[in-house]
């Protein structure tokens, strides 16, 4: 087997132009979110119907059965989602509201380097992600454990991910903070009618309300997942809205790929060369 490090660099490129060449212009689904906070012995149930214009994330939503119509980002978060990328996420929960804010970004991008023919070997390493494989990898479907190096720092990072071994694509991938908060999100894909998407998900974090410290857990399931080619609610009709980078002052974490203004941002390809005979390039 290669190098995890490469292994998982290959799988995100991978990933990212099949998320990018299949995207669909709209999903219709119905989303049931479970939220829990096991300390306190409370739980809240929230079933919505969605209706999504991909390109900008604009939904149209009913609270089931016949409850309130909505408008907005898709709850929780959109079934269409590439979560190797420069997003900007906001997650707030407690038992009478989830808020979760969602501002797609950039995807990574892991160009391999060019050999040095100034050396007798070169390995390629990722200056950010520590990799390693898990016991039961394999190299048509490997399963990936990462650690944040000491560059990765206030960001999202991909702390395991798994791959479906007939489509090659991630079926699970875990994210969590380097060197912040607990917050973790965990995320189960499909491929539905050529199109990578999110089946199931949880989101996790502790909350501080006044005196209160307590964990909430959201379960989110999408189900009736369909990809119709006409705006299934003529509020979808219409020039999606032009989509921005993600701020640096919004309560949320972001990584990037391909910018290296941020504090915890990646420069254009984090891998790097380990020249084994003549000079280092850390």
């Amino acid at each position: 087997m290669i190098l995890p490090d490469v292994a998982l660099a290959l799988l995100i490129d991978r990933t990212t132009d099949y998320y990018q060449q299949n995207a669909p212009t709209y999903m219709t689904y119905t989303e049931h979110t479970h939220v829990t906070a096991p300390s306190l012995g409370r739980s809240q149930d929230i079933d919505r119907s969605i209706a999504v214009r991909i390109a900008d994330d604009f939904a149209v939503m009913r609270d089931l059965p016949n409850g309130e119509w909505r408008t907005g980002q898709a709850f929780p978060i959109v079934a269409y989602f590439d979560p190797f990328s420069g997003f900007d996420f906001g997650y707030f929960a407690n038992l009478k509201r989830v808020d979760i804010t969602l501002q797609l970004g950039r995807p990574w991008v892991f160009s391999t380097p060019e050999p040095d023919p100034g050396v007798d070997a070169v390995v390629p390493y990722n200056s950010y992600f520590a990799a390693r494989y898990a016991p039961d990898s394999a190299p048509d479907a490997i399963h990936v454990l990462i650690d944040p190096t000491a560059r990765a720092r206030g960001g999202f990072y991909p702390s395991e991910v798994v791959e479906d071994p007939q489509t090659h694509l991630p079926s699970h991938v875990v994210m969590r903070i380097a060197g912040g908060d607990d917050m973790t999100i965990a995320l189960d894909y499909k491929v539905i009618d050529g199109h990578w998407v999110i089946t199931h998900g949880t989101f996790s974090e502790t909350q501080h309300a006044v005196f209160l410290t307590f964990k909430v857990i959201a379960d989110v399931t999408f189900d009736d997942i369909a990809f119709p080619t006409e705006p299934p609610d003529p509020r979808l009709a219409g020039t999606p809205a032009p989509q921005g980078s993600p701020s640096a002052h919004r309560r949320a974490y972001a990584v990037s790929c391909r910018t290296a203004s941020r504090a915890n941002a990646m420069p254009a390809s984090p891998l790097r060369n380990i020249a084994a005979s003549g000079a280092c390039a850390p």
